[in-house]
């Protein structure tokens, strides 16, 4: 692709969250709703969530760089790693919360996938699934936000910001 397009930069980012989106709210949901939490397989998958508008800014700064200066390919992640079960920890800490995780084998949430398929609106993808096999982190050898000059947002800080609306 980068030879059909020389110009072109491209821009891989984590798992990306904020206020209002699909992926911490709904975390902050189900720790709070959920006494019992399934997780997705083991829970050892690694994800390094970056804020929503630390990518803007980083999508914004490759835009205003000289071609020469720009890289070809960037990877954003926010300045953390966790597990997945370390994730539902830290979430369920910070909104005050105490739910039981559970680990739950990908196969049982592929089936629930697939049965999901036929729903209007599922809540969960086989995409999604396959997805959570595979750690989303950011490579330690391409540029990222810190290279553009852009701290990253811990996502501790955005839950700080849900719990206040409670």
């Amino acid at each position: 692709m980068q030879r059909a397009f020389l110009n072109a930069t491209l821009i891989r980012p984590s798992v990306m969250f904020g206020p209002d989106d699909a992926f911490l709210t709904t975390l902050v949901k189900l720790v709070r709703l959920l006494p019992v939490l399934p997780m997705f397989g083991s829970g050892e998958t690694k994800l390094q969530p970056v804020y929503v508008d630390d990518v803007a800014k980083g999508v914004s700064r490759t835009m205003l760089s000289t071609l020469g200066q720009r890289r070809p390919c960037y990877e954003f992640g926010g300045p953390q790693i966790y597990t997945y079960e370390e994730l539902l920890r830290t979430t369920a800490r910070h909104v005050g919360a105490r739910p039981k995780l559970i680990p739950m084998p990908f196969a049982l949430w592929d089936v629930a996938a697939r049965i999901g398929e036929y729903v209007p609106g599922a809540p969960l993808t086989r995409d999604q699934i396959a997805l959570l096999q595979s750690d989303n982190v950011a490579s330690a050898h391409l540029p990222g936000l810190t290279e553009l000059g852009i701290q990253p947002t811990p996502i501790e800080a955005v839950l700080q910001e849900l719990r206040g609306l409670e």
